[in-house]
């Protein structure tokens, strides 16, 4: 290589040596400005990081860069807190504004709970923390606001639904001592007093039971039942009346369908079904009971008519409280509004839940899912129906058939009785 080539070579690694070195400066110089000018953050006051981890209510401390520094354990569990972050735009808000003035806040206030539809009521109280922290205590008022709620709802739906009873009654009142020297007129008043009398009892029962359902999240004392003997008490209680309108009832019970709950609930739920049944199927029909083991770790109970059926655009509130789909025959059988509104409810609360299929001229089926007590894992979900190839329409599902309901008992099924 002559000189001048190696010359050249030499000033150009030296100039790319050059520039790197230069770049490295640089980016050292711009780092340790960063390190200068972001001062480290201002620990909190002694002992608040000691008192928030013992508070029972949600206790959250943020800095001026509305960074979480500390929080209680209820704060994460309330989902208040995700990282460190504040998840709720409201209560940053509120920090804000105790940041930018100084002025201790208190609001109550209604929070998105989780990513569904529930909502989580909280009063909150935020107050500076030193001059770099505001603290913020949230505390969960959803149980009393809840409570609130049903109060309202029970004040609302008896001045609603006893003013036909009670109106009835002191009309009839009225007519009896109006005809108080016709023995017949007043056999005939007395006995509509007395139906009268019945759908008042009846109806005070049912709202004084629904109320006391919707105030308990969970039953206190489970114990292990047969949804089987529930589903044979709940039929012998309809017997009579069935009998009266000519309707059979059939059931066909599995041995061994446990679960954990109230039985009496249970049993009231199946009745409220069963009852139902009856007053919405024409004479000469059968409405049929199954309990039975559905998918793995599941007990079904369904109740079966060969009724009037329901309309789609009906089904989605049968189960609102008070809510009537044919009002006429609901008024002339003493129906109150209240039973599936039960039966949805005590379905809740023993983790289980409960769907209709009806179809008009079609009848109705309604089951109920409880969780199975002796179930060895998981609960297996629904399996959606298999698609055969090429892909086709699925089927609307069917009702249970009454060929699983026999008229007549077969000695070689015990499970089954007419």
């Amino acid at each position: 290589m002559d000189p001048t080539t190696a010359a050249t070579l030499g000033g150009i690694a030296g100039l790319a040596l050059g520039g790197v070195a230069m770049v490295a400066v640089r980016l050292s110089d711009r780092s340790a400005a960063a390190e200068v000018a972001a001062p480290p953050a201002p620990p909190l006051p002694p002992g608040v990081g000691d008192v928030i981890a013992v508070l029972r209510s949600s206790g959250i401390v943020v800095d001026s860069s509305d960074r979480v520094v500390n929080n209680s354990p209820a704060a994460v569990a309330h989902g208040l807190v995700r990282g460190q972050e504040l998840v709720h735009p409201e209560l940053l808000h509120l920090a804000r504004a105790v940041r930018r003035d100084g002025v201790i806040r208190e609001a109550e206030m209604t929070l998105q709970k989780g990513i569904g539809e529930g909502r989580l009521v909280v009063a909150a109280r935020v107050a500076p923390l030193g001059a770099d922290h505001v603290l913020l205590l949230v505390e969960d008022r959803s149980k009393a606001a809840r409570v609130e709620e049903i109060r309202r709802d029970f004040l609302a739906n008896v001045s609603h639904e006893l003013k036909t009873p009670v109106g009835g009654i002191s009309l009839l009142a009225e007519a009896v001592l109006d005809a108080h020297d016709d023995p017949e007129a007043v056999a005939r008043f007395a006995r509509r007093i007395s139906v009268e009398s019945d759908r008042l009892t009846r109806l005070v029962k049912e709202i004084v039971e629904l109320s006391r359902l919707q105030g308990a999240d969970v039953i206190k004392d489970p114990a292990l039942i047969d949804v089987g003997r529930c589903a044979r008490d709940a039929t012998d209680r309809s017997r009579l009346i069935a009998d009266e309108h000519r309707i059979e009832l059939v059931t066909a019970i599995d041995d061994g369908c446990e679960v954990w709950g109230d039985a009496e609930l249970v049993t009231t739920a199946i009745s409220n079904l069963v009852g139902n049944a009856i007053a919405y199927s024409d004479s000469g029909t059968r409405v049929g009971v199954m309990v039975r083991r559905g998918r793995p770790g599941v007990v079904d109970v369904s109740v079966t008519d060969q009724g009037l059926g329901i309309a789609p655009e009906e089904q989605r509130r049968i189960f609102e409280r008070f809510y009537r789909v044919d009002t006429a025959r609901s008024r002339a059988t003493g129906g109150t509004g209240l039973g599936l509104a039960i039966v949805k409810h005590v379905a809740d609360n023993h983790g289980g839940n409960v769907s209709v299929w009806s179809e008009p001229g079609r009848g109705s089926t309604f089951t109920i899912e409880l969780p199975a007590a002796n179930a060895s894992g998981a609960i297996e979900p629904p399996r959606p129906p298999e698609v055969a190839e090429p892909p086709e329409p699925a089927e609307p599902a069917e009702p249970i058939t009454y060929a699983a309901l026999p008229r007549d008992t077969d000695a070689s099924s015990p499970s089954v009785t007419a």
